[in-house]
């Protein structure tokens, strides 16, 4: 209650849990792409009423990270939460600026001192954000520290609502002592 929330609410299309998992880690490092329309559909189904006109952003990769992996899970999701939802696909609403590390395995405290200055509006689409009413995607929201940093940067920019929008979601209460990570090979305090 100290510290509300930037965001303007959280729309998960389910729980991140083993079976969840399976399914981030196919698409996002197993290379299956065309479960985006899949994905997203569960992603909508959870969005509020959406009034008016609405932009759907994605979380942004690195350049160095985009080369590597191929694809922006984020943006796939985006682009087919967008043409469900009725919203504008805006790929480069938001740009990552600081190569970070792989964040599965570390803390809030260490992702939020990662993303530390990472994120940031695209330079063109300052005037588009200003008003706008933004759905950010992502496959997985854990910590919250890389949608925090998103939606800092785009209410710093003059966004009046931002809403996430995820696959998955963790949440420390459902999973207790067990936190799972999407990031293969990733080690998490206290899971072996």
């Amino acid at each position: 209650m100290g510290h509300p929330p930037r965001h303007d609410g959280i729309a998960a299309g389910t729980l991140y849990g083993e079976g969840s998992r399976k399914l981030v880690l196919a698409f996002k490092h197993g290379g299956r792409i065309a479960m985006a329309p899949m994905l997203a559909r569960l992603i909508v189904a959870r969005l509020p009423a959406l009034e008016g006109e609405w932009l759907a952003v994605p979380v942004p990769l690195h350049r160095w990270r985009l080369w590597s992996r191929g694809f922006n899970q984020a943006a796939l999701l985006a682009r087919e939460v967008a043409r469900r939802s009725g919203a504008r696909l805006v790929v480069d609403g938001l740009v990552r600026r600081k190569r970070t590390p792989m964040l599965g395995g570390l803390g809030r405290t260490a992702r939020a001192r990662a993303l530390a200055g990472a994120l940031e509006v695209g330079p063109r689409l300052l005037g588009e954000i200003k008003a706008a009413q933004i759905i950010l995607v992502d496959d997985v929201l854990t910590s919250g520290a890389t949608t925090e940093a998103c939606v800092k940067a785009l209410k710093a920019a003059g966004a009046a609502k931002v809403i996430i929008a995820c696959f998955a979601r963790v949440l420390d209460e459902a999973e207790g002592d067990k936190a799972l990570n999407e990031t293969p090979g990733a080690l998490t305090p206290g899971v072996p």
